[in-house]
């Protein structure tokens, strides 16, 4: 597991907490654009409060918004009131914690980020929950089924696809467009990763498309 930790020089008792739980996490010296390009290497980000606990909610905020991470906050009882309308907390643990809590909590949210919630490929993230994608922490603005299409991609990567099987599994058996509706979505989503990214869908002559 990928752990960031927030801030670098957290408590003793947090840092403490999370080796007897065995989880490796690198601390983060702060929460900003260049985080945000790291942000695909990692599969949560805990957050102590701390001593500047709006500062860290809105960096909180900021960041799980623009990245789809699922995030863990360390926080003291008496803090527990300014959480109630944050937006970008996954779950909530108190200061200081326990060992065998903070690993559970933790394994419980990367499991589900990796399994149910989250796909990835590269930089790319894909929020199952909300229909947002991210890429190199920067939203991308995708149609619906752009982002079906995309999924599938991500979910299949390295099958080779005819274009009647994406008809027929990404648009569904009542669609009754043609082929060229796959070549026009591809063709956007390729514009839409950008030229360093688009080789990820390749064209395979008079057969299909291959993903990653």
């Amino acid at each position: 597991m990928d752990i960031a930790l927030f801030p670098k020089d957290c408590s003793e008792s947090l840092t403490a907490a999370l080796a007897v739980a065995g989880i490796d996490a690198v601390g983060v010296e702060a929460i900003d654009s260049r985080a945000a390009d790291m942000a695909g290497d990692w599969s949560l980000l805990v957050v102590e409060l701390g001593d500047e606990p709006m500062k860290r909610l809105r960096h909180i905020e900021e960041l799980a918004g623009d990245t789809g991470l699922p995030v863990l906050v360390v926080a003291e009882a008496a803090q527990f009131a300014l959480l109630e309308k944050a937006r970008g907390m996954m779950d909530l643990i108190v200061h200081p914690p326990d060992p065998a809590e903070l690993g559970l909590r933790v394994r419980r949210l990367v499991m589900a980020s990796v399994d149910d919630d989250v796909l990835r490929f590269g930089d790319l993230i894909l929020n199952l929950l909300t229909y947002q994608a991210m890429l190199d922490g920067e939203a991308i603005d995708l149609t619906f089924m752009e982002y079906e299409l995309l999924r599938f991609f991500v979910e299949h990567k390295g099958r080779v696809w005819s274009r009647e099987q994406l008809l027929s599994k990404v648009w569904g058996y009542d669609y009754y467009g043609g082929a060229r509706t796959v070549d026009v979505h591809v063709r956007r989503l390729r514009a839409k990763l950008g030229e360093e990214r688009a080789g990820w869908i390749t064209t395979v002559r008079s057969v299909g498309y291959r993903f990653g």
